[in-house]
């Protein structure tokens, strides 16, 4: 039977609540054929307040969290526009919108995550069928819901010849591993962004260290590197995930001193982050060649130097994720696509390997348009 060609929108906002990514792929039945555009629209300052306030425990939560779901997919609905128009394509011709929603909490100790988004108003503001909620029928099955993407990576990334990593540095990092003929398999390493960044706005009031400027001037503490890497997550054998509950700015403070200046304490952060990833591939997935990088991670040159230089010495080659035709900042994004395209072809989207879960399940919960 001949499958057509056909396009969906991905929406993902990742834990550096930054903004949300639209990304247009497309598909034949589940097979992947490309990704042809992107259309980001950042959050205000005011939003990204008000996520990061729910983060903790706190009043009028409910109330809270059912406007912001409101105003999250309204913000989703003029992404799909703005890719639209782009594109110019109407929204008939999109077979579905996979939508990842904001992560708020996630729990998988308890049995529970929060990926805010209000998806039958994203449905009724874009005229597309819309699929979200991606990450609790996992769980139900006993995994953590997470990370989602190793099967999406395994789909559009993987060598029949050799392993690779496809490495995600977002607030949090997350690996794939990818061996020929074996089920993708992966976890969350630890911190990506999320500790540079909230030192950032704490001391400097900005939302990052823009192209590595601070940590460059900067110089590794090695005690504090050493006592942020002794965390007892590093650890614990996967399959395991985590956010922003575990690695919490309160966490830091625990380990900063009023001797440290900001640039080398921001420098230590992306060598902590670099080496808990390192760590993690050597730990269980030594026979990789190459690791391929995507995420915001990718456009700080000292993060990246960091990691380059001891991958280098583990005679891994470092690349980012252009090199196999899909853009770094694109990538989790059209996952979500891939992950709309299984649940309409009722195919199990969950890297059951990865997240624990007891076997493959079919992903997503469906909102006609």
């Amino acid at each position: 039977m001949h499958t057509m060609t056909q396009y969906y929108i991905g929406l993902m906002s990742g834990t550096s609540m930054d903004g949300v990514d639209a990304v247009l792929v497309a598909l034949e039945g589940t097979h992947w054929q490309g990704a042809l555009g992107h259309f980001a629209v950042p959050y205000s300052p005011a939003l990204r307040q008000s996520l990061l306030a729910l983060q903790d425990a706190g009043g009028n939560e409910i109330h809270r969290s059912e406007m912001l779901a409101q105003e999250l997919a309204r913000l989703n609905a003029q992404a799909v526009h703005g890719l639209l128009a782009q594109q110019q394509l109407t929204p008939q011709e999109i077979a579905a919108i996979g939508a990842h929603g904001q992560t708020v909490r996630h729990a998988p100790e308890h049995g529970y995550t929060v990926q805010l988004i209000n998806l039958p108003l994203l449905a009724e503001l874009t005229g597309i069928e819309t699929i979200g909620d991606f990450r609790r029928r996992d769980m139900a099955g006993g995994g953590q819901g997470a990370p989602l993407v190793p099967a999406f990576h395994q789909a559009v990334f993987a060598s029949e010849r050799h392993s690779r990593v496809v490495l995600n540095i977002g607030g949090i990092a997350n690996i794939s591993v990818l061996q020929p003929n074996t089920p993708a398999h992966g976890f969350d390493t630890g911190p990506g962004n999320m500790l540079a960044d909230a030192y950032m706005q704490q001391h400097f009031g900005q939302t990052c260290d823009r192209d590595g400027q601070l940590a460059h001037s900067g110089q590794v503490l090695p005690e504090l590197l050493n006592s942020l890497l002794a965390h007892p997550y590093f650890h614990r054998p996967p399959p395991k995930s985590t956010g922003r509950d575990l690695f919490s700015y309160r966490w830091l403070q625990g380990y900063l001193k009023p001797e440290q200046r900001p640039a080398d304490i921001v420098r230590t952060l992306n060598a902590f982050t670099a080496q808990s990833i390192v760590d993690a591939i050597a730990a269980h997935a030594a026979d990789a060649r190459e690791v391929f990088v995507c995420g915001g991670g990718v456009f700080n040159p000292v993060l990246m130097g960091e990691l380059t230089a001891r991958l280098a010495a583990l005679g891994i080659r470092t690349a980012d994720t252009n090199e196999l035709k899909l853009p770094p900042q694109w990538v989790e994004a059209a996952a979500f696509g891939w992950l709309a395209a299984c649940r309409i072809h009722r195919q199990p989207g969950n890297p059951y390997a990865a997240t624990g879960a007891k076997r493959p399940y079919i992903l997503g919960a469906w909102h006609c348009a």
